[in-house]
């Protein structure tokens, strides 16, 4: 993705991992096939590999700068933690901080770090291993926590288990910045700035939010996990199997997709692999994902 432009505001992705992921029946237990078949014309081949039939896929953070503020989006897994139940993400040893850097943004200045949610691959570089002990990685930075969720896995720290969705990720990445004063737990609605708030989205967890853009005459929103895929535009029913709570989760994607579809809104989901920045627009009955590399998009 090239740096998107909304006036005086920057947004670069900053990317983990990208390529072939799982196979949709995997991730969307709900899905089927022929629907996804149906969909595969505008899914390949930047978010749908045919010849192996598996989703394509990203891991990244949002890297925005404003005239006063830079702040992180969702920050990946991490180095060195344990990841037991997902071994590529297992004692990881990545060059993401370097990549930062080369972004041009150091450490220490990240003004905030926004979670959409807690799970464990949006919270990994919160925290780095400092003398054996966990310390937050972006020391000048405040780390904005929904309230309603980080309490709901303050009170269970479960995520689900044999998930992956969490594998110890409360513990070494998200406490840590508690403990150190450095978080704050915010409202579902939170204004960061005159630009930057959030928009609560519950269902994939139980306070995961969205960030809302506005700047330059240009808007955007940045979606978390309230769709892991692009075919979920086809298809808001079919959840992933990470979902906290499946009826609410899909509820959220159809008020999602009614209020963005059709819009100059630019959706900048946190899987959505390159060239990840697009619209959502109508086709036929259903919705898809258009990319702002397609003709005619902009």
């Amino acid at each position: 993705m090239e740096t998107l432009r909304f006036g005086e505001v920057t947004v670069d992705r900053l990317v983990k991992a990208e390529g072939l992921s799982f196979f949709s029946g995997f991730l969307l237990p709900d899905s089927d096939d022929e629907a996804l078949a149906a969909q595969r014309p505008w899914l390949e081949p930047q978010f749908f590999d045919g010849v192996s039939g598996r989703l394509v896929m990203s891991v990244h953070c949002y890297v925005i700068r404003t005239a006063r503020h830079t702040i992180l989006v969702d920050t990946c897994v991490g180095n060195h933690k344990e990841r037991p139940s997902t071994p590529p993400w297992h004692r990881m040893e990545t060059p993401w901080l370097a990549n930062l850097a080369a972004a041009g943004v150091a450490p220490e200045e990240v003004d905030f770090v926004l979670c959409t949610h807690l799970h464990v691959d949006h919270v990994g570089w919160n925290t780095r291993l400092r003398d054996g002990r966990w310390v937050p990685t972006f020391p000048n930075a405040r780390y904005l926590f929904h309230r309603v969720e980080y309490e709901h896995w303050e009170a269970t720290d479960d995520f689900g288990s044999g998930t992956g969705a969490g594998d110890g990720c409360f513990a070494d990445s998200v406490l840590p910045v508690m403990e150190a004063g450095q978080a704050l737990l915010v409202a579902g609605d939170h204004q960061i700035d005159d630009n930057l708030w959030l928009g609560p989205s519950p269902g994939h967890s139980p306070g995961h939010v969205c960030l809302y853009l506005s700047a330059g005459g240009g808007r955007a929103v940045f979606s978390g996990d309230l769709m892991h895929h692009p075919v979920q535009c086809a298809h808001p029913e079919w959840n992933s199997r990470f979902c906290h709570d499946p009826e609410l989760a899909r509820a959220t994607r159809h008020d999602f997709l009614d209020r963005h579809a059709e819009t100059d809104i630019t959706v900048l989901a946190a899987h959505f692999a390159a060239p990840t920045a697009g619209r959502i627009v109508a086709a036929g009955a259903r919705c898809r994902f258009r990319t702002r590399a397609e003709p005619g998009s902009s």
